[in-house]
């Protein structure tokens, strides 16, 4: 008999390195409101030149906390400091709200108090503001639109099960992993195999965020539209598929996704505002 698999209670707390003491404790505490509910001052810990240091904790609801190390008498390092690039940035806290009400009261709050917005968007199944702390750390509050489900789920695993396959021909020099194309068409593969490379072929989830494509697919006469069992919506024709941002009322973070049911085909075009997948033997 399989043992149980062990079950997470949630987030506990979060953690970082701060070296902006104050800065840190008026921005959480005063100007977010999180209240301070905990604080570990020590000696240094295990290693010699390990510093004496204080930890403390912000309350960020729901039972979670989000929590600083200021270690006393250390110069901060560069790797630590805040840079304007993505790698930087994606390591970020999001804190969930319920409603929509409460999303823009939190950016009413964080404006009130002087935080610079750094942008409002939406992104599939979530829509969230951004802004970031003393320290540069980027933090989050999002509003989810819907439930997560199986669905999801499933065009998870198909998605990362594709991705791991590329990684692992790039690592094993078969094959270069050098976009995200690659990922749509093996995972297209995964859903219908055996596609005519005589069509141009869209599946897309069937998910609310991409019903857009769909209702354009059902005004396009030469579009064949079906519905698949493993959750997907299949789009193709023998000519070219084209979808139009404006028309299809995307948001940039949505339109950029636009492919992760994935396709079957060449794209010959995805500017800002139109798509085109041609049939695999179009030149």
């Amino acid at each position: 008999m399989a043992a149980n698999h062990p079950v997470l209670k949630g987030v506990h707390h979060t953690a970082r390195p701060t070296w902006k003491l104050r800065e840190t404790v008026e921005f959480y505490r005063d100007k977010l409101g999180l209240p301070l509910v905990h604080a570990i001052s020590a000696r240094g810990w295990g290693p010699s030149n390990h510093p004496d240091f204080l930890h403390f904790f912000f309350d960020s609801g729901n039972d979670s906390t989000i929590a600083f190390f200021y270690y006393i008498n250390t110069e901060q390092p560069d790797y630590t400091r805040a840079v304007a690039d993505y790698r930087f940035e994606a390591t970020h806290t999001a804190w969930r709200v319920d409603t929509r009400e409460e999303l823009l009261a939190w950016r009413d709050r964080i404006e009130s108090q002087g935080i610079p917005l750094i942008f409002q968007i939406r992104h599939e199944l979530i829509e969230s503001i951004y802004f970031s702390d003393p320290n540069g750390y980027y933090l989050e509050v999002t509003l989810q639109e819907r439930p997560m489900d199986q669905l999801d789920a499933d065009d998870a695993t198909r998605t990362l099960q594709a991705a791991m396959a590329a990684e692992d021909a790039h690592r094993a020099g078969t094959c270069d992993f050098t976009g995200i194309d690659q990922v749509w068409l093996d995972k297209a593969q995964g859903i219908s195999p055996g596609e005519s490379p005589n069509e141009a072929v869209l599946f897309v989830l069937d998910a609310p965020e991409f019903k857009p494509l769909v209702d354009a697919a059902l005004l396009c006469e030469n579009y064949l539209l079906s519905k698949l069992s493993s959750g997907y919506w299949k789009i193709s024709t023998t000519d070219s598929l084209v979808f139009e941002r404006k028309k299809l009322g995307f948001d940039a973070a949505i339109w950029n996704a636009a492919l992760t049911g994935g396709f079957v085909g060449k794209v010959s075009s995805f500017s800002r505002y139109r798509l085109e997948i041609q049939p695999g033997g179009a030149q």
